[in-house]
Formats: C-alpha cells, structure tokens, sequence
C-alpha cells in the first residue's frame, strides 16, 4: 500500500491582498510537498481562501461592491501569484463554492445532533479584524492578539460546547508532536488549563455567511466556517463516491502549516469541532513565526507589506524561496530586508551553488568533452576525496532528518556546508593545473576530481530542489540526468552518478545580482505605496502635505484642475475616533485610533492647538485611507483627517449632519 501525506496552509482570508507573509507559509507548505512527493507519498497539497465573515461585508461596503465581487476579485489575485510562483497545490479551496458550503453545513449538523450546540445570547466584545470573541474584554479594550478597538456585540447566536472539551483537549496535547514547536503548544495548554468557556458559533446581526441549517436568519461562526475547509475540500461529506473515498485516503490531515496569530483557532476550536463530529485529530499543527519587516510584522494597515512580484520580477521565485527558507529559523520571528535578500542570493546561490555547477560541468566540458569522467582506482584516491564523500553521505543524513523536523534553516545550512567543502576541495585540488599535464597520473586525477565535484553537486541539487525547483531542474538538466521529477530522494546516495553522462547545455543558473538590485526592488515597492513626504500643516495628519503642495488634490484655481481619475485615487472614508491623546514632547500633534470599518488606524494629526482630545473621542471624521504610513516622533501614522484651514490657520475638521455608516467611502 502506498504512502499517504496531506499537507495544508490555512486559508488567506480575503481582506488583504497577497504579501511574502502568505508567501512564506505557502511556499513552506509547497516545499514540504514537493519532498514528500520525491520520497513516493501520494500527496495532497490544499491552499484557498477563506471569504465570509463581518470584516469582508464590511469591507466589500466600503469599496463599493457587493461582498462576493469583493471576494472574487482577491481571491484571483492569491491564485494568480501561486501559479507564478510555481506553487504546486493540488487542490484550490474557496469558502464561498457550494461544495464547502453543503459540506460546512452537514458539519454544523453532525455537531448539533450530537448535543454539542445549544442557542443563546451573547453579549460581550468582538474584535472583527481577527472575527474573534473576546472573553473578559470591556467596551474600549483592545483586541489581545492584533490591538484593534473590540466592539460591544449583543445578539442571539448558536453556542458550541468547548467547555466539554478541556480535559479532552489537555490528554490531546500530551502528545508532543501534535502543537509544534513546543513554544506553542505550552502556550495553548495554558490558555485551556485557564478554563474553557462555550463558544458562540454563528452570527445573526449580518448575513455574509453561510446558514445555519434550518436557521437561515444565522449564519455560520466564520471560524467553524474556515477550519472545516481542511475536510471539505478533501471530500467530507460529499454525495460523490469518489470523493468520500479521498476523504477517507487523506483524512487525518498530516500537516497543518498556520502563522502563530491562528494556533487557538486551530489547537483548540478545531480539535473540539473534530471531537464533537466524532472525526480524527490531524497529525501535527505547525506554528511558524511572524516575517517581520522594519522590526514589525507586516500588515496592510502599518503599509510596511512586501509585495512578492517584486522579487520575482528581480531576482526570480527561487531566490525568494531559498531566502525565507533558508534566513528565518521556523517557528520564530524572522526579519525581512532587501539588502539581506540580495546579500544571501549572491552568497549562497550566485556565488555557491551555482558557481559550484558552473566551475564543475566547465571543467568536464573542456577536458572530457562534455562526458562524465571515470574516476580513479580506489589505490590512488586520496583522503580528501573520501572526505568529500563521508561528507555528503553524513548531509543526505542530517538534511532529511532535519527537515522532517521542519528545521529548513539548519538542514539548507548543511547542505550548503557541503558546497563549500567541495569548492575547498577545488581549489586546494587545483583541477585547472591538472588539465594542463599530459601524464596518465595527472589525467586520473582530474577524473577523480571532477568525478568527485559533480557527485557532490548531483547531491547537493537533490536535496535542494523541493527549495529552489527551478534552478535545480535546470543544473539537473546541465548534468545530462534527464528530469528531476523521476528522481526517487528516498533512495539519494553516494555514487549514483552515471558515468560517461553526457553533459547537457551549459548556462549559468543564478547570475549574480549587483547594488542595482536592491535599488529596484526598492523603488518598485516606493511605487506601490507612493505618497507625498513633506511635513505636515497644523491643520493635517503628519502623512500630509502642506496646504501649497496639497493643491492639486483640492484644486482652487483653473490652472490646477484635475480629472476625474486623478480624483479617483484618492480614497476617503468615514471613521470614528475611538482613541485621542497628545504625542509626547509635541504642541500641535494628537495621536488618533480610528476604526474606518476595515481596520483601526493610527494617525497622527496636527490639531491639537484647536482640539482637547478628550473632545474628540466618539466623533466621526473624515479619513484619506490610502496614504502610505509614514513615522513621526517615533510614531507611523496610517491615514490623514481631512480638515479645512481659517485664516488665522485654525483647523476645523470636516463632518456630518446626517447619520453616516463608519466605512462609508466619499465619492
């Protein structure tokens, strides 16, 4: 019988478009699966994107569309970038397709008749960024996990028994493989030895959502609604005999990847909605840490986010791949920069492994005619040639062992050990000198050498390629090994090298990347978060520009008229202050919190000669929400309020006689 393995990302939720955040877990999961299916599992690779919920309808609202275009047109982006990525799912998941809706239902059925949900009333706050329920929490506290302002929620919802379920989920996490790392899973044990409290699992104040079976003025808890994709998407429940079977091929899950803001969704909802459908536990939750960016994790809202067709448009999907595989240690925090990226490509690729391949495969090309050499006789080896073998036959060891255990970092680490132990031996073997002899010993030697070298290479590209697919395909190819794919990694050793393989083309596979590199990469970046960057009037933000810089925007001449799609750009929203204080050491500047429907902004304003912030406080005003952030004083500042400007210079911020929705777009 062959081997099995299901690995999955959480789906994206749809309310931020793709950044190298999401990169990094698909790209992980993507190269995990690629593994397995070199070492013969049949292998299921599931990603997609998780599309109800307040947020989305909220959100859809304010862009002025109807949720499911909202929906559909993020979602496309996510499926755009994996395919040019080259990401290998095998499965497409989204939340708002009647198969997961059918099958999400049945679920929420399976667990009510098995007496696990009860209806009520919840009354308590909700932090609608995160779709979270915050117990405890008073009106005005701030979300525990993201820091947004909770709202006050009073509805009737369906409530699902956690409580139940405590000591259940405690004997589950005595299993140290199911919660890794164990950071996390100390964690979650002590959220739950805290005390479990019921859960409400639905929603009756909004209607983006699925129904609740037989109750369709409920919709489904967006979480249950999510978390159930794992088994929807694989054939739970469905009316089709194939797909029930590959519920049963793959279900339990073998891997769940998640970032680590999502492990009590998935370590203890998702268990307990498993153990109340009387369903089996997936095998292991992996919990990887935050890419961090300027020292904080990127987000829509701090205007810090990486795009990743930046980098692929400069360096290439390979390059981005190895980075993040290779700089951040999984499981904690990792930091991104140009410069790093750009520092490690051409360390570890350019001038490593693919100078290693083209020195190598040159060499063979010019002094054996393109055909892999034969070696010496085991009498005129030397230890240096058995070293470089022990070396690669110890790599081959520590590099599967360490990626089972999802330590990506250490295992490429080792791998790239044995590049530089092979381009020591190199030099210290001088192949080059031994070309230049026409003595039968010194023949043998350079067989020997380069024999050596190559075997190493052929390694060293094995293991690498579920990293960096496509550089490895082509070194591969280089080698006159034929395609990758029918490589068996399961049975990787010292000596497989055919010898008198003719080589293929010879072209470099990594050319190195110069200061120019970064610079783009930067600029394109500056591109899509372009704003201005003077210093702010009395009467603005600090992300604005002074009333004379400001004019084209708000023309007051002829000479200073815009189109209509010049104005179009610009993107202002109703919000509501829900914090005002004075920034430290500063007269004229107020720091805001301000929900604008989507998120809670900090901005940062130049009022508070005019305005007691006090007096501000539950007061609507209006936001230009597509500014990019920008630090003053040691704050970032994500928006500006719009105000206009007496003559003595006092602001006087814009407002509304009639009643209009938080999030509401001017047009």
């Amino acid at each position: 019988m062959s081997r099995k393995f299901y690995i999955t990302t959480p789906i994206y939720y749809v309310n931020a478009h793709p950044h190298i955040g999401h990169a990094y877990t698909t790209i992980a999961c993507d190269t995990i699966a690629r593994r397995q299916r070199l070492l013969g599992a049949e292998t299921f690779f599931l990603t997609g994107t998780d599309e109800h919920g307040q947020k989305i309808e909220r959100a859809a609202q304010a862009a002025g569309k109807t949720p499911q275009q909202y929906a559909d047109e993020i979602s496309s982006e996510f499926r755009r970038l994996w395919k040019r990525m080259g990401i290998s799912n095998d499965d497409f998941i989204r939340t708002t397709e009647d198969r997961h809706k059918k099958r999400v239902q049945e679920l929420f059925r399976q667990i009510r008749d098995r007496g696990y949900i009860y209806k009520g009333t919840y009354t308590g706050q909700y932090c609608v960024s995160d779709e979270l329920y915050v117990d405890g929490a008073q009106p005005g506290d701030p979300c525990p996990t993201c820091g947004r302002i909770t709202e006050t929620v009073h509805e009737e919802n369906y409530f699902f028994k956690l409580s139940a379920f405590q000591e259940k989920l405690l004997e589950l996490y005595a299993n140290p493989d199911f919660i890794r790392p164990e950071t996390r899973r100390n964690e979650v044990i002590s959220f739950v030895r805290s005390g479990l409290r019921d859960l409400s699992i639905s929603r009756s104040t909004f209607s983006w959502g699925i129904p609740v079976p037989d109750d369709p003025n409920h919709v489904i808890y967006v979480w249950l609604d999510a978390l159930a994709n794992y088994i929807t998407a694989i054939g739970y429940a469905s009316s089709h005999a194939a797909a029930r079977q590959a519920f049963k091929k793959f279900w339990p899950a073998d891997v769940h990847m998640i970032g680590k803001e999502i492990v009590r969704f998935h370590c203890v909802y998702w268990p307990a909605f498993l153990m109340a459908a009387g369903l089996p536990m997936p095998k292991t939750i992996v919990a990887h840490g935050w890419l961090l960016f300027e020292e904080s994790k990127m987000s829509k809202s701090r205007g810090n986010i990486v795009h990743p067709e930046t980098i692929l448009d400069v360096l290439g999907a390979d390059a981005l791949r190895y980075f993040l595989l290779r700089e951040v240690v999984f499981g904690q925090d990792g930091s991104f920069s140009f410069d790093a990226l750009v520092q490690r490509y051409n360390s570890d690729l350019a001038n490593g492994l693919g100078n290693l391949a083209s020195r190598t495969l040159t060499m063979i090309n010019r002094y054996f005619k393109g055909e892999v050499p034969y070696p010496s006789h085991a009498a005129s080896r030397t230890a240096a040639d058995d070293a470089i073998a022990e070396t690669a036959r110890k790599t081959i060891r520590e590099f599967d062992s360490l990626f089972e255990q999802f330590q990506f970092s250490r295992a490429l680490e080792a791998a790239w050990a044995l590049v530089a132990a092979v381009d020591k031996y190199i030099v210290e073997n001088e192949p080059w000198a031994l070309g230049d002899k026409d003595d039968e010993e010194s023949r043998s030697r350079l067989a020997t050498v380069l024999y050596t070298a190559a075997e190493a290479l052929r390694i060293v590209t094995a293991l690498a390629h579920p990293v960096i697919p496509d550089a490895t395909a082509k070194i591969w190819a280089q080698m006159g090994l034929g395609d990758i794919q029918k490589l068996a990694l399961s049975e990787l050793a010292w000596g497989q090298l055919p010898l008198s393989t003719k080589l293929g083309e010879i072209h470099p596979v990594f050319p190195r990347a110069d200061k120019s590199a970064i610079e783009r990469m930067q600029k394109m970046e500056e591109g899509q978060r372009s704003s201005p960057t003077h210093e702010p009037s009395a009467a603005t933000s600090a992300t604005s520009l002074p009333p004379a810089a400001a004019a084209p925007a708000l023309p007051s001449a002829a000479d200073q008229k815009i189109s209509i799609d010049d104005f179009a750009k610009i993107e202002l929203r109703v919000g509501l202050v829900k914090v005002a204080e004075r920034v430290p050491k500063s007269d004229k500047l107020l720091r805001l919190e301000v929900d604008i429907g989507t998120d809670v902004r900090q901005v940062l304003a130049g009022i508070a000669e005019a305005y007691a912030p006090e007096t501000l406080v539950g007061r609507k005003v209006v936001i230009v929400s597509n500014l990019a952030p920008r630090k003053l004083r040691g704050f970032e500042s994500n928006g500006m309020i719009v105000a206009a400007s007496l003559d003595d210079g006092k602001p006087v911020l814009a407002g509304f006689l009639e009643e209009v929705p938080v999030g509401a777009r001017l047009k």
